[in-house]
C-alpha cells in the first residue's frame, strides 16, 4: 500500500482537487493525506489570535469571511444540488464550531481544535466530490489513530495499532483518506505536528502500516540543488540518502517537513517528492542509497540568532559545556549549530522567545556576545572523512563573504556556515556558479 500525501497548493481550487484523480488510481489500495486548502491554515491563525486578543468582532468578521470563500469553493466543486447540500452542511457545522469559541474562555487548547478544522474541511470535501462522481473511498480520522506523546513525540506503534484495523475493516475499499497535520497529544485533546506537519503524517502512516513507498505531491518538481526562488538555473536532485535530504530540510529547504524523513528511514520506506502540476516528472527519490562522492544542494535558513559565551575559566574545565546546554534545555530552545576553541563556544538558535532569560543565565560563565540576522548556509552532499576538495571549493567560493562560524566534520553529510543574512543571497550564488556550473 502507497500513502500519498498532497499539500495546500495541490487542493488550492476546486479544479485542482479534481484532478487529483489524474494522480491517484482508485484501482491500487493506498491512503490519501490531505493539508488544508491554501491559505486556510493562515486564515484560522488569525481567527485564533482574534479570540486570543479578546476581539470577538474581529473574529466573527474573519470567520465570515474564510466561510463565504468556501461556499464559492463548493459550488465549483460539486455538479449536483444534493452534494451541493451536502457540502454546505459540512462547511456549516465546522463554521459553527468554529463560531462557537467566542462564549468560552479561549485558550491554546482551543486554538488548536481551530486549526485543526482546515484539513477536517478539506477531506471531508473531497470524500463527498469522490461519491459524487461514483468513486468508492473511506474517510479515515487522524485523530483516532494518530497521537503524540507527553514529549510531543508521534507514537508509531499506536499509529500501527489503531489504524490497522480500520484499514483490515474495509478490504473492498481501495482509497482511503485522511487528514495531515492533526492528532491527538497525550491527554486525549485535539493537537496537530505543526506547520508542515502533513509531510510529516505521511511518514508516520507509511511507518505504522509499513508502506511501500510515501509520496510527497508538492507544487515544485522535487528538492532542487539551491533555492530556485533566489538562484537561476537550479536543477532537482534525482536521488538523495535519507540522511542528505534531512540535513536539507532542517536547513532550509520547504518542499519538506524536517522531521519528516526519520519515520520513514527507521523502516527503509521510500521517499519520493514529486510535482501535482507536472506528474511526469521524475521529482526525488529519497532512499537508503545515494551517490557517492557528489555535492548535491544548497539550502539556506533565516531567522537564525548567534550566542558567543568567552570565559578563561572554560580553558581545561571539565563540565563546562554541560552547563551551558542545560540553559538552553531549561527554556527548551534547540540549538541548530555549535563551535567551540579553547576560550568560547558559540551556538545558534531559531527560537528567541527566551533570548533574554538565556543570555542572563550565560552571564554567569563569561561575556557573552549575541548577532542576530544571520543565515545558516549548508552544503549537502558526500562530505566523509575520505572524501577531499570539496571544503576547498565551498571556502573558495565564499572567499569574499565574512564567515561568523563554520560546523564541518560533525556530519558526514553536512558543511554549516553562518553569514550574515544581508550576504545569504550573494552568497547561496556564489556557491552555485563554483559547485554546480
Amino acid at each position: 500500500m502507497k500513502v500519498l500525501k498532497f499539500g495546500g497548493t495541490s487542493v488550492g481550487s476546486p479544479d485542482r482537487m479534481k484532478k487529483l484523480l489524474d494522480i491517484i488510481d482508485p484501482q491500487e489500495r493506498q491512503i490519501v493525506v490531505l493539508s488544508a486548502v491554501s491559505g486556510t491554515t493562515n486564515n484560522l491563525v488569525e481567527i485564533s489570535k482574534a479570540y486570543l486578543d479578546g476581539d470577538k468582532s474581529k473574529a466573527a468578521s474573519l470567520i465570515k469571511t474564510l466561510k463565504d470563500k468556501y461556499e464559492i469553493f463548493i459550488k465549483e466543486l460539486y455538479a449536483d444540488v444534493a452534494h451541493l447540500e451536502q457540502g454546505k452542511t459540512v462547511i456549516d457545522y465546522h463554521f459553527d464550531l468554529i463560531a462557537a469559541f467566542s462564549n468560552d474562555l479561549f485558550t491554546n487548547i482551543e486554538e488548536k481544535v481551530i486549526l485543526a478544522q482546515g484539513e477536517l474541511l478539506s477531506t471531508t470535501l473531497y470524500h463527498i466530490y469522490l461519491t459524487e462522481i461514483g468513486v468508492s473511498s473511506a474517510l479515515l480520522p487522524a485523530l483516532d489513530f494518530m497521537k503524540i506523546d507527553e514529549d510531543n513525540e508521534p507514537v508509531v506503534d499506536y499509529i500501527t495499532e489503531h489504524l490497522t484495523p480500520l484499514l483490515d475493516a474495509k478490504p473492498k475499499i481501495n482509497l482511503f483518506i485522511t487528514q495531515g497535520f492533526i492528532c491527538r497529544n497525550s491527554f486525549g485533546e485535539i493537537d496537530n505536528l505543526r506547520r508542515g506537519g502533513s509531510d510529516y503524517t505521511a511518514s508516520l502512516i507509511g511507518a505504522g502500516i509499513k508502506s511501500e513507498e510515501v509520496q510527497i505531491w508538492t507544487d515544485i518538481d522535487g528538492m532542487h540543488n539551491n533555492d530556485p526562488r533566489i538562484v537561476k538555473g537550479t536543477k532537482p536532485i534525482a536521488n538523495l540518502s535519507f540522511d542528505e535530504a534531512a540535513e536539507l530540510a532542517y536547513f532550509g529547504a520547504k518542499i519538506l517537513h524536517p522531521q519528516s524523513v526519520f519515520p520513514a528511514q527507521k523502516y527503509k520506506i521510500p521517499v519520493r517528492l514529486l510535482n501535482t502540476m507536472d506528474p511526469t516528472a521524475h521529482g526525488t527519490l529519497i532512499s537508503s542509497e545515494s551517490e557517492k562522492g557528489k555535492i548535491k544542494s544548497i539550502a539556506a535558513k533565516d531567522g537564525i540568532t548567534a550566542i558567543r559565551i568567552q570565559s578563561s575559566r572554560m580553558l581545561l574545565a571539565y563540565g563546562f559545556l554541560r552547563r551551558v546546554f542545560e540553559v538552553f534545555e531549561r527554556y527548551k530552545t534547540p540549538i541548530d549549530m555549535i563551535t567551540t576553541s579553547e576560550v568560547a563556544v558559540s551556538v545558534t538558535i531559531d527560537d528567541i522567545r527566551f533570548l533574554g532569560e538565556i543570555t542572563k543565565d550565560l552571564s554567569d560563565f563569561g561575556i557573552v556576545d549575541v548577532d542576530v540576522n544571520q543565515s545558516i548556509i549548508c552544503v549537502v552532499g558526500d562530505m566523509g572523512a575520505n572524501t577531499h576538495g570539496f571544503a576547498s571549493r565551498v571556502f573558495e567560493s565564499l572567499k569574499h563573504i565574512p564567515l561568523r562560524m563554520i560546523s564541518y566534520g560533525g556530519s558526514n553529510y553536512n558543511i554549516s556556515l553562518l553569514v550574515k543574512t544581508e550576504d545569504k543571497v550573494e552568497a547561496l550564488r556564489s556557491l552555485h556558479n563554483r559547485l554546480f556550473d
